[in-house]
């Protein structure tokens, strides 16, 4: 089978990529996942620390991304990185969970949140169906071609960033606010260092998932050497700082004991900013920043089906475009998967099982970065890592961290996704005796 195939024309400029980055970070997990958090802890201190130690991991991958990126620009991501830099293997592992949940969880979850946010501020009988169906139109854009999904993702991204500069605003200076202490205690410095807080930074690692979304389309950048790298770090750094705000005002605008446990804590944070009513226009406003989203995904996770698709001539359907360019095929396995998840999962469960798998692959990913300077020192490298190599390090001291806790305290989730690696491994076999595209 020929596997070559020819490369669309470059149309993303470093803004759209950078918008990329903010619109697949800025969605579910930020709308959602405090509720979690407080249900575990009441400190202000300490949930605001999970929301800083969270955005530091990111920034030191979104470094550490942005050297492999600039190295290796192909579109593709982690199957294209670790495939190159260890075995085909790995990749194939990597590009298997991408394939599977690593986009189209998201996109479920994405959906689910928006059929609860929707469900506060319009009576709809089957708020899945609706979702379901935000999700096969948001598909169908992007099987339109890249032109239609540019403009479709940064008007979507641009309004969802300034909903939340403008709901952050109307938090700070709101008349009766929650009453709030950043001071730490000496046991909320304990609790730094606890299982419990490694856990949370799932659902905090989850928000921020999405810092290296502009790795998975570098191959329809002008110019991925020098843009890659600029979009990862200012959309990484962006979203740093509107999260820490923004959470900050949800803690300020509603008492723990209504967010705790909650998946909506943006529409109860905003009903005691605005009252009833523009708590329920603020609803309906997040979920339409969810579009942004499931845009983003729909638009990152089929590039890296479709590189996968040009490697290996199993997935070969997968490569298939439209005549403006689009994976179509992979569009529509991808939409496959989503609708699957969306009327068969819990949140909470496939929240935790989908961090484990993607800290996983971003582990291996960053420690990339050491293995690659070792063994190919003399690689053209247009950009690297600031802060190399602490930088690297802390990113893999946190995710490390992390997962040791989720072995251990989340034992059923974390057993699903080695699982999911383990079917991959069985079937990277026959994919490989089939056949696979050296990666360039």
């Amino acid at each position: 089978m020929d596997t070559t195939f020819p490369q669309p024309a470059p149309r993303i400029s470093a803004f759209t990529a950078t918008c990329i980055v903010v619109a697949n970070m800025v969605g579910t997990g930020v709308f959602t996942s405090l509720g979690f958090q407080v249900a575990d802890f009441r400190s202000p201190f300490v949930l605001m620390a999970l929301w800083v130690v969270g955005g530091v991991g990111a920034l030191c991958g979104a470094l550490s991304y942005g050297e492999l990126g600039a190295a290796m620009p192909r579109s593709g991501g982690e199957y294209h990185f670790l495939s190159r830099i260890y075995h085909p293997a790995v990749g194939f592992l990597s590009g298997w969970v991408s394939l599977t949940v690593g986009f189209a969880a998201p996109v479920a979850l994405a959906g689910l949140a928006l059929a609860q946010y929707m469900s506060r501020v319009y009576p709809l009988g089957r708020p899945l169906l609706v979702a379901a169906g935000v999700i096969c139109a948001i598909s169908a854009v992007h099987a339109l071609g890249i032109k239609a999904g540019t403009r479709f993702q940064v008007a979507f991204t641009v309004a969802k960033v300034l909903l939340i500069l403008g709901f952050s605003a109307c938090g700070l200076f709101m008349a009766d606010p929650q009453p709030l202490s950043m001071a730490p205690s000496g046991a909320d410095l304990g609790l730094l260092l606890s299982g419990p807080f490694a856990v949370s930074l799932v659902f905090v690692s989850y928000a921020y998932s999405g810092w290296n979304a502009a790795a998975y389309v570098a191959g329809e950048m002008g110019d991925p050497r020098r843009d890659l790298p600029k979009a990862l770090l200012a959309g990484t750094a962006l979203v740093m700082a509107l999260y820490v705000v923004l959470n900050y005002v949800f803690l300020r605008a509603a008492p723990m004991g209504e967010l705790a446990g909650k998946v909506d804590v943006g529409y109860i944070a905003a009903a005691h900013v605005f009252g009833p009513l523009g708590g329920r226009i603020m609803g309906g406003l997040i979920s339409l920043g969810l579009v942004s989203t499931i845009s983003a995904m729909t638009w990152a996770g089929p590039r890296v089906a479709q590189v996968m698709g040009q490697d290996i001539p199993l997935f070969g359907r997968l490569a298939r475009t439209s005549p403006s360019g689009a994976p179509v095929g992979a569009i529509v396995f991808q939409l496959a998967i989503v609708l699957v998840l969306l009327f068969t999962s819990t949140f909470e469960r496939v929240l935790t099982y989908l961090g484990f798998t993607l800290a996983l692959c971003s582990f291996l990913t960053v420690a990339g970065v050491y293995v690659l300077r070792r063994r190919q020192p003399d690689l053209p490298r247009p950009y690297r890592t600031w802060g190399y190599p602490v930088t690297p390090a802390i990113f893999l001291a946190i995710n490390g961290w992390m997962l040791l806790y989720i072995l251990k305290q989340r034992p059923l989730e974390s057993l699903a996704g080695l699982a999911t690696l383990l079917l991959g491994l069985l079937l990277y076999f026959p994919a490989a005796r089939k056949g696979l595209a050296t990666t360039s």
